[in-house]
């Protein structure tokens, strides 16, 4: 009876095969600091198995299919990144792999990092806080900022998630200038002047009259687009980095999965790259 599945495989003849299709297997090994690795195989782990891939023929795929539906409704194993209030787990971290949809939970806790590697320079609003400004207006976000002094920084980033689609909004607190950055080309101008409104009613009551008016909104054409549905959020997280630490939105599509990587290995090291 094989050790792994014995109510699945009895005879000897399928415990043989069992013992092929067991070392078939490529398993995501922890290479990052204990974070799990999207490439890297692994063999000499047989109790953390996630992943499975078979190469057997046709004549035993009754056989391997039954294997693979018990495999893949396994547990997987226990794995958490942990930094300040957030918690990013395995599920979370594999919106970064090929083309996933990055979802919130990833897009703040990076927006943390680069507010720490920033020094607190600038602010990065939270991806639900938009959403919150546009049902419930600001007395919906009014205690958002109650332990932040946004006129003290230098640029506001806020995300903007529109159902399917990733895009950024920018204030410049120096020029007073409010930027929108789309991967896609498209003018979400309202989501710009929601921001706008957001700020001068937060200037009005934190009593800040100097930035209560002056603003501009401009669209950011010359920025880098993607070339496909679902990269969009990527695109966001690399303006936001490279505009907070003052660096030139100099990257094309191409750079995108080695980004990917590198975002994923700064997440589970709770710090950004140099």
């Amino acid at each position: 009876m094989n050790q792994f599945f014995p109510n699945i495989l009895e005879d000897p003849e399928e415990t043989c095969f069992s013992h092929e299709l067991v070392h078939s297997v490529h398993i995501f090994e922890g290479s990052m600091n204990g974070c799990p690795s999207f490439e890297k195989p692994c063999t000499d782990q047989p109790n953390n198995v996630v992943v499975f891939l078979f190469y057997r023929k046709p004549f035993i795929s009754a056989e391997a299919r039954e294997l693979k539906a018990v495999v893949m409704r396994a547990p997987m194993p226990s794995f958490r990144v942990l930094y300040n209030k957030h918690t990013l787990g395995l599920e979370d971290l594999s919106t970064l792999d090929h083309q996933n949809w990055l979802n919130d939970q990833v897009m703040n806790m990076y927006g943390d990092l680069i507010m720490e590697s920033a020094q607190h320079r600038v602010h990065f609003f939270n991806s639900f806080f938009h959403r919150q400004l546009m049902t419930k207006g600001y007395e919906g976000v009014r205690r958002w900022t109650r332990k932040v002094d946004l006129f003290s920084k230098s640029l506001l980033l806020v995300p903007i998630h529109l159902e399917i689609h990733w895009c950024l909004v920018t204030a410049d607190t120096t020029t007073k200038r409010i930027h929108l950055y789309d991967s896609q080309g498209f003018d979400f101008k309202e989501a710009a002047e929601n921001v706008l409104r957001y700020i001068m009613t937060e200037a009005l009551e934190k009593k800040q009259p100097s930035f209560q008016s002056g603003w501009k909104i401009y669209l950011n054409e010359s920025i880098p687009q993607q070339t496909n549905e679902n990269d969009c959020g990527v695109f966001v997280l690399e303006y936001c980095r490279c505009l907070a630490l003052g660096k030139p939105l100099h990257f094309s599509q191409g750079d995108i999965p080695r980004f990917r990587k590198r975002i994923y290995k700064e997440l589970c090291e709770c710090k950004l790259q140099d």
